[in-house]
């Protein structure tokens, strides 16, 4: 699982270091390929290890080809999938389109999600965090029941 956020830096051609702590299990458990695609919802990254993945493209096939907005959501993600692969330094090039789309350019931040990875542009994560905060402020967490635990 993968958790907690790394500032990171991408090189001149566009690769990034995944932190140390990551590796291990991204080899072991991964052969350490991952699937990187957009994300439809935010300016970021998706970053999904291989096995993961399989899950999502396997919901996605389920997903009406005529159905404009399913097939929106089909194009968007599939459309803009690479698979990627650890180097032996531990980096991954990352398609110049997807570094586009998320703005990436020097300073990033990769942020664990538990089953997948989110890559942010520094300042985009910063205003992400920001807003999260404030609508975590507005909300009564009390109010959702599987919110609620998290009202310390």
């Amino acid at each position: 699982m993968f958790r907690g956020a790394s500032a990171i830096n991408l090189d001149a051609k566009g690769r990034i270091a995944i932190p140390m702590r990551y590796r291990d299990s991204l080899h072991a458990e991964h052969g350490g390929k991952l699937v990187i695609t957009v994300d439809i919802q935010s300016s970021c990254l998706l970053l999904y290890p291989i096995h993961e993945w399989t899950k999502i493209e396997a919901k996605l096939m389920l997903l009406s080809d005529t159905q404009p907005t399913q097939r929106a959501l089909k194009r968007m993600l599939l459309g803009y999938a690479h698979e990627i692969e650890l180097d032996g330094n531990g980096r991954l090039l990352l398609p110049l389109p997807l570094r586009q789309y998320a703005n990436l350019d020097k300073q990033a931040m990769l942020v664990g999600q538990l089953n997948k990875f989110e890559l942010w542009d520094e300042q985009a994560w910063q205003s992400e965090i920001a807003a999260s905060q404030q609508t975590i402020r507005q909300e009564d967490l009390a109010a959702d029941a599987r919110l609620a635990d998290f009202s310390l």
